[in-house]
């Protein structure tokens, strides 16, 4: 099988604010699949630019778990209608 050329790439630090339990079983689901946070941000995002889905049946499972221990009830639907708790 032929092995597959990396790609050299420039990364940059950023500080992008996110909902508290949504990090949280991201990074969780980083710890689980054995990468990165930024890895695994990239890999959803590039599957995301095609229209594809990132994840195995079996990581959708993991991730549902993962979903119910961080107390994470969001789904797509409140994708754009999320707003900063009021202090």
């Amino acid at each position: 099988m032929p092995v597959e050329p990396f790609h050299e790439v420039e990364r940059i630090q950023t500080g992008v604010r996110m909902e508290r339990r949504i990090l949280k079983v991201l990074k969780a689901l980083a710890e689980y699949k054995d990468l990165t946070l930024g890895d695994l941000l990239e890999g959803i995002v590039l599957h995301a630019f095609e229209g594809q889905s990132a994840f195995s049946g079996e990581t959708l499972s993991a991730i549902a778990q993962l979903k119910k221990i961080y107390g994470l009830d969001l789904d797509a639907s409140a994708s754009h209608r999320m707003r900063d708790r009021q202090k």
